[in-house]
């Protein structure tokens, strides 16, 4: 096992590109998993959430899916308060750990026509374990990697950690479709669907592996104290304001990526009535573009501020996303579909790379990991993941199959508000955190 590095200097960290993916192997379970979970929604409604209504099944499958999520913020603040406390290496293995065991539960668990209710119950069980883990994980990791840049490069490097999840959505993308084409669909849809999270499993012991030869970051070594859970809790709570604020930032990352992802294969399937495998082709084709453009946002704001590109691509967002739906939704065919998951992907990539590097500046050092953490997992909580929900539920209750684009037209302008009071004195961050806070540079 690596030893834990002894300067302050950055650029003493060994192989740097080693870093970044034994930090961000995490990512890659969480997202494979939560995008299977949305994929195959119609098929783990039948099996845990059986009803006669097939809207109903699959809002009740949707409902666990944000259920979970909203044990994120209460993994933010706890797991969050562990890592500032103990640092984050170690932090980043204990998050992993309570994944994997979501992640087996999900997996393993017999269907209702099996052991009745008792299974919406486990899955619900695995569901808030992974939505645990998950609050604290993109932070622990997005804060790692900024510890570990370079000077003038930390939007780049930050990107990554969303990078590393367009990986998955391609993995678990590919499995989708190669499991369509060899499967009938009624054998996928009774227990197809759970090969690709038995190879989520398989693919556990390995990044444990990785995870377990990460260094710790300089930055955290060479804080002359750590602070205790409760004065971490404290400093939190003193802070809320900036934890809004990057919540506010953070709400167009996770409602746009999570329709491009999560509910895009339902979006194609049950809305637009295309086949499956066009359905997985555009999501794998989504993960490419969004693996690109995350890196080129992040770079981009390093260059010229993070201010301008926020505020550009929730503008672009805000006047596009509904008109765009409708175009689609107006006569949709496999080219329309594409067209318009390419521009979210370039909405999202963009924007992503350069939020990262935003949230980390803005908030206080000596707190990094638990307010950067609790402010994405209240805009992936009350927004990102109820994305499905509320996209199914809109077009329900208006008839309108474009409706979604209202979703995030919100996200948007919630983004535009939010990165003008940060920004307010001009390109650099404005601080907003208690005076006792450690100031973090910001652009």
């Amino acid at each position: 096992m690596a030893g834990p590095a002894t300067s302050t200097n950055p650029p003493e960290i060994k192989s740097r590109i080693g870093a970044i993916l034994r930090a961000t192997s995490g990512n890659f379970l969480e997202q494979f998993d939560f995008f299977l979970f949305g994929f195959y929604a119609a098929a783990i409604g039948k099996a845990f959430f059986p009803s006669t209504n097939e809207t109903a099944s699959l809002l009740n499958t949707f409902g666990v899916f944000w259920l979970g999520a909203l044990m994120r913020p209460v993994g933010a603040i706890v797991l969050g308060a562990y890592i500032d406390r103990i640092g984050r290496r170690q932090g980043l293995i204990v998050t992993l750990g309570i994944m994997a065991i979501g992640t087996v539960v999900i997996a393993f668990c017999p269907s209702y026509a099996t052991i009745g209710i008792a299974a919406p119950v486990i899955v619900l069980i695995g569901r808030l374990l992974q939505g645990f883990s998950a609050g604290v994980e993109l932070g622990g990791v997005s804060v790692y990697l900024a510890e570990i840049s370079t000077p003038g490069n930390r939007g780049f490097y930050t990107s990554f950690q969303s990078s590393s999840q367009q990986v998955a959505i391609f993995v678990a993308s590919i499995l989708g479709y190669l499991l369509s084409e060899v499967m009938p669909a009624d054998t996928v849809a009774a227990w197809g669907w759970r090969i690709p999270f038995f190879v989520g499993c398989l693919i556990i012991p390995l990044i444990f592996f990785l995870r377990r030869t990460l260094e710790e970051t300089p930055a955290f070594l060479a804080m002359k104290k750590h602070p205790t859970a409760s004065e971490v809790f404290a400093s939190a709570l003193a802070n809320w304001r900036i934890v809004i604020l990057g919540m506010m930032i953070a709400i167009l990352t996770t409602t746009t990526f999570y329709f491009v992802t999560v509910y895009t294969p339902t979006f194609g399937k049950t809305v637009l009535k295309l086949s499956t495998q066009d359905a997985l082709l555009v999501t794998l084709l989504v993960a490419v573009t969004n693996f690109f453009w995350n890196p080129v946002g992040g770079a981009l704001s390093d260059r010229i501020g993070r201010k301008p590109v926020l505020i550009t691509i929730a503008c672009l967002s805000l006047v596009t996303a509904y008109p765009a739906l409708h175009w689609l939704v107006a006569a949709p065919t496999f080219g329309k579909l594409l067209a318009v998951e390419m521009m979210f992907s370039f909405y999202f990539g963009v924007y992503s790379g350069t939020m990262l590097g935003a949230l980390v500046e803005i908030v206080p050092a000596h707190v990094r990991t638990t307010c950067f953490s609790l402010a994405f997992a209240l805009a992936a909580a009350l927004f990102g993941t109820f994305t499905p929900f509320a996209s199914t539920w809109l077009i329900e209750r208006t008839g309108d199959k474009a409706s979604p684009g209202f979703w995030l037209m919100f996200a948007a302008l919630l983004g535009i508000i939010a990165a003008s009071t940060v920004y307010r004195g001009g390109g650099k961050a404005v601080p907003t955190y208690d005076a006792v806070a450690e100031p973090v540079a910001g652009r």
